[in-house]
């Protein structure tokens, strides 16, 4: 092997190894939480990603993907701290996961990546199958934003992730670390 090879070799192994480690602690199927709050509202209303939202304001960005059927701002009505997954549901986003991460990976975004769309990164083409943990390289991330602070990389899955109102949610793809955090 060449030095070069060597070293992407290297690097897509730190950087599948650093994905598998964030998601290692929300592989653990989530057990049901005792609520003594009423459920969210089921009130969604789009917004663009600068305005404010009493609830909690998803937005869905298809970033270096350039794939924007998936792309929106949907300010989603919540009055308690919430799971991820329902606030998802509720502003229409499908997020698909893989057999072995069914609940806790995200593999595709209302669709997207599309099984038949080719991925272009550094080393050529991708097509993500969602057969097991996405590619290191080309992924979605999930961050979190509260209501006074900045983006932060999220520390739970889908499964587990609890958002408050005030806060906002974020999925957005990212190919080769491009970009590397919500701009909104």
């Amino acid at each position: 092997m060449t030095l070069t090879k060597i070293r992407t070799a290297a690097a897509s192994s730190l950087a599948a190894a650093g994905l598998l480690f964030t998601l290692a602690a929300c592989s653990a199927p989530a057990t049901p939480q005792p609520t003594t709050s009423a459920p969210a509202s089921t009130a969604a209303a789009s917004t663009s990603a600068s305005e404010p939202c009493a609830g909690v304001k998803v937005i869905v960005d298809s970033g270096a993907l350039k794939q924007s059927a998936a792309d929106k701002s949907v300010c989603v009505a919540v009055d308690t701290a919430t799971p991820a997954s329902e606030v998802l549901a509720e502003a229409e986003v499908k997020t698909e996961g893989t057999p072995k991460y069914p609940k806790d990976v995200v593999c595709r975004v209302n669709g997207v990546p599309a099984a038949d769309f080719d991925i272009t990164h550094k080393a050529g083409t991708y097509r993500e199958e969602c057969k097991d943990m996405p590619a290191a390289f080309a992924y979605w991330s999930l961050w979190v934003k509260p209501a006074a602070g900045d983006w932060a990389y999220a520390q739970e899955g889908l499964g587990t992730l609890k958002v408050n109102p005030g806060e906002s949610l974020e999925l957005l793809f990212a190919v080769d670390g491009e970009p590397a955090a919500p701009t909104a």
